[in-house]
């Protein structure tokens, strides 16, 4: 047996009984819970469900997708993401409005169990160290974006993740812009920010100091470092990325991707004392790009 949370009936958004691909609400609920069919996967694979006894199938079939392929992580060989493929003719006949996209690439986040438990928290650490561009999840995940977007139109494929598979899915859809010029819907919930956790501070002029002190150190860095080339490879506002925008969907009791909230609530601060230069700077080159 799993947990309730695994269950779709008991914890899936199956009041969806008439799905509106129009509304944002919507679409999100169907991004997240593919992201949890990925989660499900690898515990039905740990626990050796199969057949009618699986859980993870309710997460996608609900909305009419099929499983087209497992990501395999090569280390672990844990289930790590899932490419899903809407089970309906496309074009999506006599519809006018936002169609539901045809496939879509989803990463899980960490799984604390015994046959998962080693890697996932290795890519943790090189999560907060910027370092998962190096890992085989990311150029496996990267290689089947390339293949998909490669067959299908580009406005109707999405990216969804959770966790550490957000920060997957965002180096994804970053990879993807800035190589193919390919902007893909992205779903990111709960990313994890690589930076002290400011935002649990409580004290508003301590929070708002630091944060100042912060964007000014690394706009100076920044500055002295400008004809770095790592600098500008590690960019990710560049005009090629300027219109790509994912949505990020955030928990402000999360302390791993809370610190967003206060990044982003800092930057409106910087521009409304006329500090707009530096906070834009010191954006582009933030340790947490």
């Amino acid at each position: 047996m799993g947990s309730e949370r695994e269950n779709f009936g008991l914890t899936g958004p199956s009041f969806l009984t008439a799905l509106d691909w129009n509304n944002s609400n919507h679409r999100r609920s169907v991004a997240a819970s593919l992201v949890q069919g990925v989660y499900v996967l690898e515990c039905d694979r740990q626990q050796s469900r199969q057949g009618p006894q699986a859980l993870a199938p309710p997460w996608w079939e609900f909305f009419s997708f099929r499983l087209n392929q497992v990501l395999v992580d090569d280390h672990d060989l844990s289930y790590f993401g899932a490419i899903y493929e809407f089970n309906s003719p496309y074009p999506y006949p006599n519809y006018a409005g936002q169609r539901p996209p045809e496939y879509v690439i989803a990463f899980r986040g960490t799984v604390n169990k015994s046959k998962s438990r080693a890697e996932d928290f290795k890519l943790n650490l090189n999560c907060m160290i910027n370092n998962l561009q190096e890992s085989r999840r990311f150029h496996i995940g990267s290689e089947s974006a390339h293949n998909i977007v490669s067959g299908a139109t580009p406005g109707n494929v999405w990216l969804a993740g959770h966790s550490l598979g957000s920060s997957i899915a965002l180096l994804v859809g970053r990879h993807m812009a800035k190589n193919m010029g390919v902007h893909i819907e992205t779903y990111l919930f709960n990313p994890p920010f690589a930076s002290p956790p400011i935002e649990r501070i409580k004290n508003e002029k301590v929070k708002l100091g630091l944060r100042f002190a912060n964007s000014v150190l690394t706009a100076g860095l920044a500055v002295a470092a400008s004809h770095s080339r790592k600098a500008q490879e590690n960019d990710p506002f560049t005009a090629v990325l300027s219109s790509w925008i994912p949505y990020l969907f955030l928990n402000q009791e999360d302390i791993v991707s809370s610190e967003y909230i206060g990044y982003f609530e800092h930057r409106e601060k910087m521009e409304s004392i006329g500090a707009g230069k530096i906070g834009r700077l010191a954006t582009k080159h933030s340790i947490g790009a």
